[in-house]
């Protein structure tokens, strides 16, 4: 296996990338400017000492905590609960939310052998516990998992209700019909969850 073969296999491990997509990459890398390359490898091989997990919501940052946990201008009584780091910025960058997040690291799913203990769900419960916090937005995606994970949480804060240690509220994001969505494409559980989550005109 030569340099092109052993590089393409790498870009092939990428999620999304697949064997042609991957040699793809690797001849625009070989057709560009060496330049590109050098500076291409220097990012990769030294991205995991540049960035690190908040120590506060579990994103990736270069500063610690990260700009959105730093950020005095936040609601903080608000937590968005995402699965992945990749998540905080795709919600962000909407502008549609101004409270904080915290990412789980993952979804319970107990066939890949992903419990509860895998995921930061005991770090959530202890912000709560801070007293500050009033709502719990789960954006999760609308998955067995996803949804295992939402009912798993509702479970833990309503305990804490019942025992008078919390009184957060839980709520989740809507889903159903995306924008410019087509209703005979739509399978039946996005209708389900459309018709559920209808709102007044």
């Amino acid at each position: 296996m030569n340099a092109l073969d052993r590089l393409t296999s790498l870009f092939a491990q990428l999620p999304g990338i697949g064997k042609k997509s991957a040699g793809r990459l690797v001849y625009h890398i070989l057709e560009n400017d060496p330049s590109y390359a050098y500076t291409l490898a220097a990012e990769l091989s030294g991205l995991h000492g540049a960035i690190r997990r908040c120590s506060v919501c579990g994103s990736f940052t270069e500063t610690d905590p990260c700009p959105v946990c730093a950020d005095p201008g936040r609601d903080r009584s608000i937590i968005c609960v995402v699965e992945r780091a990749q998540d905080v910025r795709v919600i962000d960058d909407s502008r549609e939310f101004r409270g904080i997040f915290h990412v789980l690291g993952g979804l319970i799913a107990p066939l890949e052998g992903i419990g509860p203990g895998n995921l930061s769900i005991g770090r959530l419960l202890e912000r709560i516990r801070g007293g500050e916090i009033r709502e719990l937005i789960l954006a999760l995606n609308p998955t067995v998992e996803g949804d295992t994970t939402a009912l798993y949480l509702q479970k833990l804060i309503q305990d804490m209700k019942a025992s008078g240690k919390s009184s957060v509220e839980v709520t989740r994001l809507a889903s159903g019909l995306p924008v410019g969505g087509d209703l005979e494409y739509a399978d039946r559980l996005t209708l389900s969850r459309s018709f559920r989550g209808r709102v007044k005109l």
